[in-house]
């Protein structure tokens, strides 16, 4: 049993782009649907796809290196928001990662966004991870 789904799926990521692979397979769910989404949108995945297995279902996601260093694209991914420690914000102190050019995944009431997204919506919400 994992406490914490969406650090779990973070560390897959992390773990994959350190050992060099090319796809991750991370069991699904709705929130992770959602980020996976949003690292699409962004560019800081190849592509994903969605597998549904009768179960929970899996969340397949190609990632994304340079072509020339053959670096991977996200630097860190860090989990801001925990199960034991909630970080709220309000829609005028939104964080601003690496000065604009990382983003931060906030969980709203509008739904999961990025906080440029939500800043433009003039909404709040949980700060769930940091990527760049």
């Amino acid at each position: 049993m994992v406490t914490d789904p969406i650090s779990d799926y973070l560390t897959r990521i992390r773990n994959a782009f350190m050992a060099g692979h090319r796809v991750v397979e991370i069991p699904a769910s709705n929130v992770k649907k959602e980020i996976t989404k949003i690292l699409f949108e962004q560019g800081y995945i190849l592509s994903y796809k969605f597998i549904d297995d009768n179960k929970q279902g899996v969340v397949k996601i190609a990632l994304k290196y340079n072509k020339i260093t053959k670096a991977p694209v996200i630097k860190k991914l860090k989990r801001v928001s925990t199960p034991g420690l909630r970080k709220y914000v309000g829609a005028a102190e939104l964080p601003r990662v690496l000065n604009g050019l990382g983003i931060a995944i906030m969980s709203t009431s509008q739904g999961v966004m990025t906080n440029k997204k939500a800043q433009s919506a003039n909404i709040g919400g949980e700060v769930l991870c940091y990527v760049y």
